[in-house]
């Protein structure tokens, strides 16, 4: 080869390296269109923008695209010119140009140099004004085209205007002051990426919900936002996926992330109307499907008519069912599997009627929110409205912040309730109080404890009369001898206090009372156990209460049962579980609480689908109020307390997640000048104490910080 020769080719190396980055650079400057056949290709090789031509649209049609660059397969996840393809592609060819000063647009020009396609900065809200000079539009690792200015001010972003996909970091979210948001829209056809019928986003009436449409008619629906941030766990292959719900004081949104070394990952709007996440398999080349929405009947919305709802907890195969005080609307229609025309009241409601809880449910569609209201006053401002059917309410404190300024959710509902699922003990299920007719009114709501027990209710009658008839027999002839003891356990307990009579600030029960509450001790209707015995949920007075039944062979004795009775019945504080009776009679010994539907702290941090349920701010208001509750003992009580056994099992959570420190059997009293005191035994929990403490046996404040 003659100089020349090796001249020209090295020339033409030169100009083929000094090309390529042009092409592959990751941004579009002034002065520097983008042409077909060219891409933009992001820094780590991720993402490319280009144009594409679907297979098989005739005629042929261009559109400008983002896919992904490092995969065989070509998966557009975002299209500029949904509703304007360009069908003229003969020369000179259609552009992709970065205004050079003005507006700084990105402008999409068919061959004959007219507009098809602009990011119309200067017309979106809140847009800083666009520099003259400096201005890029970069693709992004994450798949985000941006425009920027020199300073790094975005001016526009893919990310807000999105096709049928959502990425890692994209949000589908609803501004609270204009109602304005984001939606996945699905493509028209496999080919065809015009926008289809389906579309995905929030409700722009109810923003704390999610839907999917089919045009206007809804298809599925996401349970109401009940302040949880953490919305969701996928297993990706070795990877995790995090779904999370975000509200800040201008808008609430769903966006999701990915574990470190996660393959792609994406959900995307199919143009039949599912709604995928979808993983990257490298060895088969495919992408897999994660999870699909709707997924069986009960996602799919008003599958069991109005006021019905859906019992996806029951088994394989979901039931439709009609809420309480409602009949099938057809009998004939409803046995036949035929739902659409729903369930009827059996009975008219009047406004004195009362309410019944419904735990575990999704609730229903077409409420009115009403923000800022307690419980109570949640359950005043259905009550005093004749036409309000049912309400539900939600502390959103537990979110990393509150919509709008409202720190809790009441939902109200007139007319009738479309869309009601059963959902169980789950992440985002509602408790719904629906009105009863016939209910007593100014009854308290009450769980459905007959539904939760329906094994057991079966057999309940045949169990009471039993227990009751052996409970007679086994105090018969005794009842002066439990007469004497009661009076001597009241009496020790008023000489320990320097009271004569302690008793009168909680209620003695009947062991009758008890055992019809509790259906006999029935399996069906006991909520926990421990080495006192077990604990049971039941009605008395029309209250809901937990009932603690010693075991005879606990370990707790009259000295701890007699601790928490007195302790308990003195002290009273939010934090601090509120003991509402007690029962005793022969060897039995019974402690009647306030009943706490989220049970035991442990029972949610050891659950792998409850612990979601708290988030950093949720765990964090737990802490602050058990250590309120410490202060209280140790400090500000009238009586210094030592609880000596505080453990995760030991922290209560009540219907708005406030912890309660519970079982006093263990505690120790000190008086006023007292800082530490001498214990004659080793109590507590194994490893709840710290070593050093076992052999000194001195109790003092020191020992429960520990346990904290």
């Amino acid at each position: 080869m003659d100089c020349s020769a090796i001249a020209c080719a090295a020339a033409l190396l030169l100009l083929l390296l000094l090309l390529r980055p042009c092409e592959s650079d990751d941004r579009i400057v002034p002065g520097k269109p983008l042409s077909p056949g060219a891409t933009v290709v992001s820094e780590d090789g991720s993402f490319a923008l280009g144009f594409f031509a679907p297979a098989g649209s005739t005629p042929a049609k261009l559109y400008l695209g983002i896919w992904y660059n490092d995969i065989p397969e070509l998966t557009v996840v975002w299209v500029a010119n949904r509703d304007a393809p360009i069908t003229n592609t003969t020369s000179p060819a259609p552009t992709l140009s970065l205004a050079a000063a003005g507006t700084s647009d990105l402008v999409l020009s068919d061959a004959d140099g007219r507009a098809v396609w602009t990011t119309n900065v200067a017309g979106a809200p809140g847009t800083p004004a666009a520099p003259a000079t400096g201005v890029a539009a970069v693709l992004l690792n994450n798949g985000d085209l941006v425009i920027r200015s020199p300073n790094g001010t975005t001016l526009w972003q893919s990310f807000e205007h999105p096709a049928d996909t959502l990425l890692p970091g994209m949000k589908i979210r609803v501004r609270y002051r204009t109602r304005a948001g984001e939606r996945l829209v699905s493509w028209k056809g496999p080919g065809d990426p015009s926008p289809g019928s389906f579309s995905f986003g929030a409700d722009p009436d109810r923003v704390i919900q999610l839907f999917l449409w089919n045009w206007t008619r809804p298809v599925m629906r996401s349970a109401p936002w009940t302040g949880y941030m953490v919305a969701g766990q996928y297993q990706a292959n070795t990877s995790l996926v995090y779904v999370v719900f975000v509200s800040t004081e201008e808008e609430m949104y769903l966006t999701y992330s990915l574990s470190d070394g996660a393959p792609h990952t994406r959900y995307v709007l199919t143009y039949s109307g599912e709604y995928q996440l979808q993983s990257w398999n490298g060895s088969e080349a495919a992408w897999s499907v994660l999870g699909e929405w709707p997924a069986g009947s009960c996602s799919r919305y008003g599958h069991c008519g109005a006021n019905g709802y859906c019992d996806g907890t029951g088994g394989a195969v979901p039931a439709c069912k009609c809420l309480d005080g409602f009949e099938p609307a057809s009998a004939e229609e409803w046995s036949g599997g035929s739902f659409s025309r729903g369930c009827r009241r059996k009975e008219a409601p009047r406004c004195g009627d009362g309410f019944l809880a419904l735990p575990g449910m999704k609730s229903p569609d077409g409420f009115r929110r009403v923000g800022n209201r307690t419980l109570e006053e949640c359950a005043a401002e259905c009550r005093r409205n004749c036409s309000c059917v049912a309400y539900a309410y939600a502390d959103l404190r537990l979110s990393s912040s509150a919509s709008t300024g409202d720190v809790t959710r009441c939902l109200v509902w007139a007319g009738e309730l479309i869309d009601t699922v059963k959902m169980g003990d789950v992440t985002g299920s509602d408790t719904l109080y629906l009105r009863i007719a016939g209910l007593r009114a100014g009854e308290r709501a009450k769980t459905n404890v007959l539904k939760i027990a329906l094994p057991a209710v079966l057999t309940c009658s045949l169990l009471l009369l039993a227990g009751i008839s052996l409970a007679r027999f086994k105090f018969k002839g005794k009842i002066g001898n439990g007469k004497r003891r009661k009076k001597l356990i009241w009496g020790v307990m008023g000489s320990e206090l320097g009271e004569t009579n302690p008793g009168q600030e909680f209620v003695l029960f009947r062991f009758d009372d008890v055992v019809a509450a509790t259906c006999n001790f029935s399996e069906a209707y006991k909520i926990g156990q421990g080495g006192f015995g077990k604990v049971y949920m039941g009605m008395l007075g029309g209250q809901e209460v937990a009932i603690k039944r010693l075991s005879k062979n606990s370990e707790q004795g009259n000295e701890e049962f007699r601790n928490e009775v007195i302790l308990i019945a003195k002290l009273q504080h939010r934090n601090l579980v509120r003991l509402l009776g007690c029962s005793v009679e022969g060897d039995e010994k019974i402690l009647i609480y306030e009943y706490l539907p989220n049970k035991s702290l442990d029972a949610i941090l050891f659950d792998n689908s409850r612990k979601m349920m708290l988030d950093w701010p949720a765990r964090f208001n737990i802490i602050k109020g058990v250590a309120r509750g410490l202060l209280y003992l140790h400090h500000d009580s009238r009586l210094t307390i030592i609880h000596r056994d505080l453990k995760a099992a030991n922290v209560l959570l009540d219907a708005e997640m406030r912890p309660k420190i519970a079982d006093f059997g263990m505690a120790r009293i000190f008086s006023d000048c007292q800082i530490k005191a001498n214990t004659q035994r080793v109590v507590g929990t194994y490893k709840m104490v710290k070593q050093w403490l076992h052999g000194s046996r001195v109790c003092n404040g020191r020992c429960l910080l520990y346990q904290v």
